[in-house]
């Protein structure tokens, strides 16, 4: 028995070893998001750690209290100093980023970026859905639930998100070349990463706005913010809210029409890209045009951005689907 017993000790000593040696040795790619705590990102987050222990790759997550930029730099130094293999971002600022990134580049780490095409200081970026094709889907939408007139707000992460702001740039338009009746309210608004934020704004400017019948919110938080705002103000069926979002965190708002529904992509899915784009640099491996790498499917790279189109659309009847995904 003892010898059993001994043995026993043994085996879990080799293997306390074994996972100890993975840690040691496995490459360590690092990917800093926006902000940490929200569903888009804990799902991104799932995709990161699963594919990594697929790969054979020390795969983490970074997620910033807050949607600051500068806690993003503060991230990518500390990552940086670790000496990882590949820095994978999802910027808030790009411009800020700038130079950190450039400067990962020099310590000769591959850095890996998304939602920001042509982002300075990457050596690629990838992107799920194209700016063009996912606004106007969103703008398409929204004319079709008001129909094709009245007021309307758009929300995106920052002001100096590049994709948010492009999407917004492509739906607006789009509206206005297809449906002349329908009319902006003011600027684009910066809070759609941060669903408080979201829900005041939308107060105030429903408040301003009597004939306010429309949000366009671009940002996991901002159709949640708004939708809750519309519920408040008991205006569901009246305002229609559109925009990408989390289906679980959105699951009630979309059923009782406080949100009308979007388009997504798949963040888990964004996240094995990010490790599987991340192995392949750190082996050496080609990513050229024709290319078929698991998660984008056959490349045509445009300078450092990688885009294609899978968009999933987020309604009654698929959000149940895409939220039992952990979505």
């Amino acid at each position: 028995m003892r010898s059993l017993i001994v043995a026993a000790f043994a085996a879990s000593l080799s293997l306390a070893g074994a996972v100890v040696a993975f840690a040691q040795d496995a490459p360590k790619v690092g990917v800093v998001v926006k902000i940490g705590g929200i569903p888009w990102f804990n799902a991104m987050e799932a995709g990161i750690k699963e594919q990594g222990q697929k790969l054979g790759v020390d795969a983490f997550m970074i997620g910033p209290t807050s949607a600051d930029p500068a806690l993003q730099v503060r991230a990518i130094e500390d990552l940086i100093a670790q000496g990882v293999k590949v820095i994978g971002v999802v910027p808030n600022d790009a411009k800020v980023l700038e130079p950190v990134l450039t400067k990962a580049q020099a310590a000769g780490i591959k850095v890996i970026t998304h939602e920001s095409p042509s982002q300075k200081g990457a050596d690629w970026n990838f992107e799920l859905a194209s700016a063009t094709g996912f606004g106007e889907a969103h703008g398409k939408l929204l004319a079709e639930k008001m129909g094709g007139k009245g007021e309307y707000a758009v929300f995106v992460g920052s002001l100096t998100v590049p994709l948010h702001n492009a999407w917004a740039d492509a739906a607006i338009a789009y509206i206005k070349a297809n449906y002349p009746d329908m009319k902006l309210v003011g600027e684009r608004y910066g809070v759609a990463e941060d669903v408080d934020k979201s829900r005041s704004t939308a107060l105030d400017l429903i408040a301003a706005h009597p004939d306010l019948t429309g949000f366009l919110a671009f940002g996991s938080q901002g159709p949640i913010g708004a939708g809750r705002a519309i519920e408040e103000r008991r205006k569901t069926g009246k305002i229609f809210v559109l925009g990408p979002f989390s289906p679980g965190q959105g699951q009630k708002l979309i059923k009782s029409d406080a949100i009308s529904g979007g388009f997504m992509w798949n963040p888990k899915q964004a996240g094995e890209v990010f490790v599987t784009l991340a192995d392949r640099l750190i082996k050496g491996e080609s990513v050229k045009d024709g290319d078929d790498i698991p998660g984008l499917g056959v490349i045509k790279p445009v300078g450092n951005d990688i885009i294609v189109d899978q968009l999933l659309p987020i309604n009654k009847d698929t959000v149940d689907d895409l939220a039992a995904m952990g979505l």
